[in-house]
């Protein structure tokens, strides 16, 4: 029997970093920078005002306030024009006046600050100016932001939406990226149906169920959405029955747009599980039992002329989603071009107590409470060692009892993958 770490090291070692593909900047989104992204020019490349006002030299106007006769409270400028934004400033400022301006406007040649315009009486002609500013107040001064040449985004970053605002900031139209892998999810049985169809199904609409022998698709759904929650873009396959050519001509077609393979379900050693007999001429897939819990049997490889990396999970539910966690996800993360494969964990006093099968790495869903400061406590959902749906969907994460722990008494502390 395999253990945990040596499964992964095989399911890591099947796949690596898809290649740099150069695309367009909405295209990006979701995937990780191949590329260092340095600013082409400063930016903002010009002085911008920063607020609607009136662009000033502020020695000027604080220099003309204090000189007011007294019982004055403000002081009256001529406006030489006005400045909005896109339009190149053709202004220069002129001692003694001022130019009416609007926020992102590039300020007049001479021009030091702004003096928002509820300072003033909104002039349009002569505007009466109540306070002094200093100078530099409301302005985006050239270069800011940042200085031409220095790299804004290092590769190995995630393009969200922050890093699309400094993208599109500076320019970027285009930009290489490590693109999202394209994974191709397929469930394997004859007793699988679709939910919502009424092939195998007893009961009217809103009362459905399976009927006897039976079963619901969770693992495509749920694994095809697991797969695009990791930044996957996914195809999920309609349930193939347990026969030869139906496999084999699947899996043959889905070739050609799969980055990488997930099949679920035909890994038991019953005379319907053709999942063995069908990859073995594909290509090189590896079969072992794995030291974890739930779940037993489970495969990697590659097939196909393109060697595409494919991991056979098992076929109960909750069996599959921690392989998949435990297994896929970083294989995924990886050629994507991530530096952090894992979930994060963190440590938490369970407040309950369960046997835990020897010598299997056991994953237990559980609902974490609690902070990094106080400490987090962990409350099992369901039953352990009964894969039970709801419980995995009650579950914010996992408790992980090592493979030599028999016996998890309340109070003890584990870690836990933390989901989500």
């Amino acid at each position: 029997m395999r253990s945990v770490a040596e499964h992964l090291g095989e399911c890591l070692a099947a796949v690596g970093p898809l290649p740099p593909l150069v695309v367009a900047l909405p295209d990006a989104v979701g995937c990780v920078l191949a590329e260092d992204i340095a600013a082409e020019a400063d930016l903002p490349i010009v002085d911008l005002a920063a607020r609607d006002g009136y662009a000033v030299r502020a020695e000027e106007v604080a220099l003309g306030l204090a000189r007011l006769p007294a019982g004055e409270v403000s002081l009256v400028l001529p406006v030489l024009g006005d400045q909005l934004p896109g339009v190149a400033s053709g202004i220069s400022h002129v001692e003694g006046t001022c130019v009416r301006i609007a926020s992102g406007a590039p300020m007049p040649s001479g021009a030091d600050a702004v003096i928002p315009i509820e300072h003033t009486d909104h002039g349009e002609v002569r505007v009466s100016v109540t306070r002094a500013v200093e100078a530099g107040a409301y302005v985006r001064s050239r270069g800011q932001d940042t200085r031409a040449g220095v790299t804004v985004l290092p590769r190995g970053i995630r393009v969200g939406a922050r890093q699309i605002a400094v993208l599109a900031g500076l320019g970027r139209g285009r930009l290489a990226v490590h693109p999202r892998p394209r994974v191709v999810v397929v469930s394997i049985g004859d007793e699988l149906i679709e939910p919502g169809s009424s092939g195998g199904v007893v009961g009217g609409a809103g009362g459905a169920r399976a009927a006897a022998g039976a079963v619901f698709d969770a693992n495509g759904h749920a694994l095809t959405t697991a797969a695009r929650d990791a930044d996957a873009t996914t195809f999920r396959v309609a349930a193939v029955p347990d026969e030869r050519h139906a496999l084999r001509e699947t899996l043959e077609d889905q070739m050609v747009r799969a980055d990488v393979i997930v099949t679920t379900g035909g890994l038991s050693y019953g005379a319907g599980d053709t999942v063995k007999d069908v990859l073995g001429p594909l290509g090189t897939v590896r079969f072992d039992n794995v030291a974890i819990s739930p779940g037993r049997q489970l495969g990697v490889g590659t097939v196909g002329d393109s060697d595409t990396p494919i991991f056979c999970l098992p076929g109960d539910p909750v069996a599959a989603q921690v392989a998949f966690e435990s297994f896929v996800r970083p294989a995924l993360r990886k050629m994507a071009g991530r530096a952090g494969l894992y979930r994060d964990s963190v440590e938490a006093r369970v407040e309950d107590g369960w046997e835990s099968p020897a010598g299997r790495r056991q994953f237990v869903p559980v609902r974490l409470s609690g902070s990094l400061g106080a400490g987090y406590v962990a409350e099992v959902c369901g039953v352990p060692g009964q894969p039970l749906l709801t419980a995995l969907a009650d579950a914010n994460a996992f408790a992980v009892v090592p493979e030599n722990q028999t016996r998890v008494a309340v109070g003890d502390r584990l870690y836990c993958m933390v989901l989500g």
